[in-house]
């Protein structure tokens, strides 16, 4: 596990799960999120925003938390593993409700800087719907990864999640 993708809904805890596992595996961890959104909530160019990832990953390890559909292909060829946190819609809507009680009028620590949390209409309706419209055309691409050699983990609850870390742990020897 040296380059890794996390991908998932909103609210299902890609970021929390990157900021973990840079810890137990000693990797740099970029969030999406604070590279593509510019203080103010000003979105990157997208060329400017495929040449960043082309640089990401030409780099010897990471991991890489978010989804962004124009770069997926690039993110998921390069890995050598691809997590994807497919969360019922519930469970999401509540990560992404606690997140704003959280960190209300402040930016989250894996976004851009002048980036406050927010929430909107479109982005609930993103969120309660990506169970139904995004994750089939997620879980069949993940087929196609099979056949590439990739290590898949297909996690669908924060119980799931959390035996997933707890054997990284374990498995390398790593003392909490």
């Amino acid at each position: 596990m040296e380059k890794i993708i996390i991908i998932g809904c909103g609210g299902a805890g890609k970021s929390t799960l990157a900021r973990k596992l840079g810890e137990v595996l000693n990797l740099k961890v970029y969030h999406l999120d604070a590279l593509y959104w510019k203080p103010g909530w000003v979105m990157i160019a997208k060329d400017e925003w495929e040449t960043l990832i082309k640089h990401m990953i030409e780099k010897e390890s990471w991991i890489l938390d978010g989804n962004y559909g124009s770069t997926m292909d690039l993110r998921a060829s390069a890995a050598d593993t691809i997590i994807f946190l497919d969360y019922s819609s519930a469970r999401c809507l509540y990560g992404v409700f606690k997140r704003r009680i959280m960190y209300q009028g402040r930016t989250r620590p894996d976004m851009n800087e002048g980036c406050p949390e927010r929430l909107d209409w479109d982005f609930i309706k993103w969120v309660a719907q990506y169970k139904r419209k995004k994750a089939p055309g997620i879980l069949a691409k993940l087929e196609e990864f099979k056949f590439q050699c990739k290590e898949i983990y297909h996690l669908t609850n924060p119980r799931e999640t959390e035996a997933f870390l707890e054997g990284l742990i374990n498995k390398r020897g790593i003392i909490k």
